[in-house]
């Protein structure tokens, strides 16, 4: 029993990364008021960048440059779309995560040889801590990569927190960017460099899913992880701590596809690869948080009188 829960918190925590690294940085953009539905798009371009990018210099560190610097273009790319031109946010999003799942595929005929295993990383146990009963594999046997996003995040939620100015800046843009205007505070700005980071972080998830976890690059990698990412955010009350909660929740939801049919228990699996996207819809129907959603989000911004 202990052996099967170990697996299944050690392959929860692992499927949860890329979940937390893409929701932490969409937690920065919605703060601002901007909601990048287009994060599906952003993970699986940055999955296939990183997979290219490591095939040809044979160096998976070149991959995560390359994986990171798709996802800073896609974000430049909806920051354009939905701050500068003040598009329709969901629109733009769901139609960047088509453009994206078509181009990658395209690319992948082109570029990529079917079933190639690329540079990645391997897994580093801590040593002495991975030994922990239970945890110790979950938490301290991951990628090298994974560490390294992992401390990103805690990094960024420290940066934005609600006591720095950086955090002030993104609360009072998302909160009411009309009267954040008035305070001197660039709304345009802020909004803009919150999607470059959601950019950023999505590319670097979408690294992780697949120099880390898969070591390779298929079409439709992702397969609505970004959306969870998104939905991580709604879940988790727009706070970095309850987005990590649902994130971990996500990923051990995902994990059990693989766990309970080893353990043979008799559950189609079909209802298995279902029940990540149901507690989605649970969350984003208001039964899981009732908590309110910044003021401004989605609410575009035209800056009168002076340049931002």
């Amino acid at each position: 029993m202990i052996d099967t829960l170990t697996d299944l918190l050690a392959a929860g925590v692992a499927l949860a990364v890329p979940v937390l690294v893409a929701a932490s940085g969409e937690l920065v953009g919605e703060r601002s008021g901007v909601l990048t539905m287009s994060v599906e798009g952003m993970m699986l371009t940055g999955a296939f960048a990183s997979v290219v990018g490591a095939t040809a210099s044979g160096s998976a560190l070149v991959g995560v440059a390359c994986g990171a610097a798709a996802g800073l273009l896609a974000g430049l790319l909806q920051a354009l779309l939905s701050v500068v031109l003040r598009a329709d946010q969901i629109v733009t999003g769901i139609a960047a995560n088509a453009l994206a799942l078509a181009g990658t595929t395209f690319g992948a005929r082109l570029l990529l040889e079917r079933g190639t295993v690329v540079p990645g990383f391997d897994r580093v146990a801590v040593p002495w801590l991975s030994d922990l009963p239970v945890l110790g594999p979950a938490l301290f046997q991951q990628t090298g990569l994974a560490y390294v996003l992992l401390a990103v995040v805690v990094g960024l939620g420290l940066l934005t927190s609600r006591r720095t100015t950086w955090g002030i800046a993104l609360s009072a843009v998302g909160e009411d960017a009309a009267s954040a205007d008035r305070a001197g505070v660039p709304v345009l700005r802020v909004r803009f460099l919150a999607v470059l980071v959601v950019g950023v972080l999505s590319g670097l998830a979408g690294t992780q899913l697949a120099l880390a976890e898969v070591h390779t690059f298929t079409d439709n990698m992702t397969a609505g992880v970004g959306y969870l990412a998104v939905v991580a955010v709604i879940a988790g009350s727009w706070r970095p701590v309850g987005v990590a909660v649902a994130a971990l929740v996500f990923g051990l939801a995902q994990a059990l596809q693989f766990t309970l049919p080893a353990l043979g228990v008799d559950v189609p699996f079909a209802l298995l690869v279902m029940l990540p996207y149901v507690l989605a819809l649970l969350a984003v129907a208001g039964l899981v948080t009732h908590s309110r959603p910044p003021s401004g989000l989605t609410t575009p911004f035209a800056r009168l009188g002076r340049t931002a």
